[in-house]
């Protein structure tokens, strides 16, 4: 096992197909889980986005391999030095600005895809270590990231739904309604930490909306204070964010 794998770190056909096969297979596995829930980046980013991490590794290996064996003697004559962790730098500088693309703020002040984005993130740096031939690191690598993104977020859900603050976002018929809305968060034995009011505007057919971020003084379901508040008419929607 340890001379197949010192064979498949060196420069030859074999290794350069495993790799960029490893990087399609892993940074696709990790995509498809994204693209099951309609994010942003899905099965081709995160194959792209690791495919191409692992060709910038293996181009930097096969610089530096050249300079140091076939162009050695023209390298020295002319003074060309090569840094292979060059290449890689520039992957993770440059995967920010796509991973920015993903993430937005949507019209509840709420801020969705980070996630996303930190997954691409981590797929580069997976297909740099594939493209490295670090295979034992790949392997860890990939199990990692597909647990926390495939099963932390049951983990993430429970702890949310028991946690004591909560930010609730609403939208109601019109501003005088935020007193009856207030009286009735604090009905339900909360203490209200603040509250962002957005105004409607009525060339867009938009009510007012409002955030407020809340605390439970005693532990109780979610769903409750929800239900309380949706029974308010004035209430057009009400969500937890």
């Amino acid at each position: 096992m340890p001379e197949l794998l010192d064979y498949l770190r060196q420069m030859n056909l074999t290794s350069v197909l495993l790799r960029l096969l490893l990087a399609m297979l892993f940074g696709g596995l990790i995509g498809l889980e994204r693209e099951r829930k309609r994010r942003p980046a899905g099965f081709r980013t995160y194959m792209l986005v690791c495919l191409g991490a692992a060709l910038t590794m293996l181009l930097s290996q096969y610089e530096y391999y050249m300079v140091t064996h076939e162009w050695a003697q023209l390298a020295s004559e002319v003074g060309i030095r090569t840094d292979v962790s060059r290449f890689g730098a520039q992957v993770i500088n440059g995967i920010g600005f796509l991973g920015a693309g993903t993430i937005i703020v949507t019209g509840r002040q709420e801020v969705k895809g980070l996630t996303t984005a930190a997954g691409l993130w981590a797929s580069a740096c997976m297909g740099l270590a594939i493209g490295a031939g670090f295979y034992e690191c790949v392997l860890l690598g990939f199990l990692l990231i597909f647990l926390s993104i495939r099963l932390l977020p049951y983990i993430e859900n429970a702890i949310v739904e028991n946690a004591r603050n909560m930010n609730i976002y609403v939208e109601f018929q019109s501003l005088d309604d935020v007193g009856d809305i207030i009286n009735r968060i604090k009905a339900q034995d909360v203490q209200i930490y603040e509250v962002d009011i957005e105004r409607g505007r009525e060339e867009k057919l938009l009510h007012p909306s409002a955030v407020f971020t809340i605390r439970l003084r005693q532990k109780q379901a979610h769903t409750r204070v929800l239900a309380a508040i949706s029974e308010l008419e004035s209430v057009y929607t009400i969500d937890e964010i």
